[in-house]
């Protein structure tokens, strides 16, 4: 814990927002085909993720890696990371486009739920920051079987 302090970093709160938007866009307005608005069969793995999702947002907007500071990590360089990160927005949003197109298939589902885990860990592994690690990992689990539990099963 001597590594880390409490210190807002922008970047993971502009991440979280990258990531929410097509979110806000599908709470407002629905696609074609929504298969997404269904009611849950894993209401307790849904909690279990909702908890780590907050824990995530706050570990990467509110705990930085002292080490990485130093090395001057309050920018955003261009490290395989950080490209990664960036393909996986880019996936991301080119599935929420398939999906408003109607198209509703396991890599469409696949495309909605793991480009964005992967994302955020990413990111939390290019700023060093293992305590985002965490709870990053146990959301991305709880996503992926929900999914495949809701919607591909």
């Amino acid at each position: 814990m001597k590594k880390y302090n409490l210190c807002f970093d922008i970047w993971g709160l502009v991440l979280f927002l990258a990531i929410m938007i097509p979110n806000f866009i599908w709470f407002a307005v629905p696609a074609p085909n929504d298969i997404l608005r269904a009611e849950s069969a894993t209401a307790a793995l849904d909690t279990i993720a909702s908890v780590c999702q907050v824990l995530m947002v706050a570990a990467l907007c509110f705990v930085r890696n002292t080490e990485q500071v130093k090395a001057g990590g309050y920018k955003i360089s261009i490290t395989s990371w950080t490209i990664a990160v960036f393909a996986c927005c880019f996936l991301y949003y080119v599935s929420w486009i398939i999906y408003y197109l109607g198209i509703v298939n396991v890599p469409v589902i696949f495309g909605l739920t793991i480009p964005p885990c992967l994302s955020f860990l990413f990111f939390a592994i290019d700023r060093k920051n293992m305590i985002a690690v965490v709870p990053c990992t146990v959301f991305a689990v709880c996503h992926v079987i929900y999914a495949v539990v809701n919607y591909i099963i």
